[in-house]
Parts: structure tokens; C-alpha cells; sequence
């Protein structure tokens, strides 16, 4: 999708108002609600109910939904897991085998204050070399979470027309 397009889609009622970074690289309202969808077909596909947070790069929320069903815990582990995707600019998942007892980073998971996540379910959002914001998916085991992150992902790549980035 051309940059045009994507600033189109712009939910903004104040034309005055410029986009901000995050919008500027194709997350809008409009996509995080793509993507929200996407993760919860998987949720569906998979008969778990979930959580789903997308944050911009400021760990700001742009959009976020709970299933009907899904546990309150998830609340909170969606959007810490699109932090720990958005300050580590890697999926969280990949952070586990890094914080092992004995391993260099063990305890790394009680940093900002108890909010790193290191198990999957968050992936950053980078879009042409810039860290756009990230999402956190919660509700199923770690592997389901990760599916439905990776559903997210590739709605975000689908609207700026990309196989992956």
C-alpha cells in the first residue's frame, strides 16, 4: 500500500494535526484493528480467547480488545508483551532461552518493573528500518499466542504490501 493510502486511512478528525512516526510507517487505528482481527481468527480457529494489544512506539496504545472469555491476566500480558517486543526490538519468545538460570541475562525478566515479558506472544512492528510500535498477544499457551502474533504481523505486512519485513 503506497504511503498515500496508508495516511488516508488516517482516523483523524483534526486535519491539523500531523501523523506521528508510528502512523507516518503504516500504524494507524485502522491497521492495528487489521491486525487485531487477524490474531483473533486465530484465536477462534483455535477455540482460545484472547487478548490483543498494539502499541506504537512509545508504548502507547493504539488499539486493544479482549475476547469474551478471555482470562483478566491477559489484559496485562498482552500489553507487556508488546513492550518487551518494542524495547527489545525482537519477539519475545526469543528472549527465553536468554534468561535461564546460569544463562548471561537470568533475572532480566524482573527489569521495568516487572513488566518484560519472555515468553512469545510480543513481536516488534519494523517498518523500512524504523521500529513502528509492536503487539502482544495473550489468552492461549505460548506457542497459540506466537500464532496469532505472527497472524497480526503479517496483516500489518499485508496492508503495506509486503511478503515480510
Amino acid at each position: 500500500m503506497s504511503q498515500d493510502r496508508q495516511m488516508d486511512e488516517l482516523d483523524n478528525v483534526d486535519r491539523w494535526r500531523t501523523p506521528t512516526a508510528s502512523q507516518a510507517a503504516g500504524l494507524t487505528l485502522a491497521a492495528a484493528r487489521r491486525m487485531i482481527a487477524a490474531a483473533q481468527d486465530v484465536g477462534r480457529q483455535l477455540q482460545v480467547a484472547m487478548s490483543v494489544a498494539v502499541v506504537d512506539s512509545g508504548d502507547h496504545l493504539v488499539a486493544f480488545e479482549r475476547m469474551d472469555g478471555a482470562d483478566l491476566v491477559t489484559v496485562r500480558l498482552a500489553q507487556d508483551k508488546a513492550f518487551s517486543a518494542l524495547m527489545n526490538r525482537m519477539p519475545t519468545g526469543d528472549l527465553a532461552p536468554l534468561v535461564q538460570p546460569g544463562a548471561e541475562f537470568y533475572g532480566y525478566d524482573a527489569l521495568a518493573g516487572g513488566r518484560m515479558v519472555v515468553f512469545a506472544g510480543g513481536m516488534p512492528l519494523e517498518r523500512n528500518g524504523v521500529l513502528a510500535g509492536a503487539v502482544g498477544v495473550s489468552g492461549g499457551s505460548a506457542q497459540e499466542d506466537q500464532e496469532a502474533a505472527d497472524a497480526a504481523v503479517a496483516a500489518l505486512d499485508q496492508l503495506a504490501g509486503n511478503d515480510a519485513e
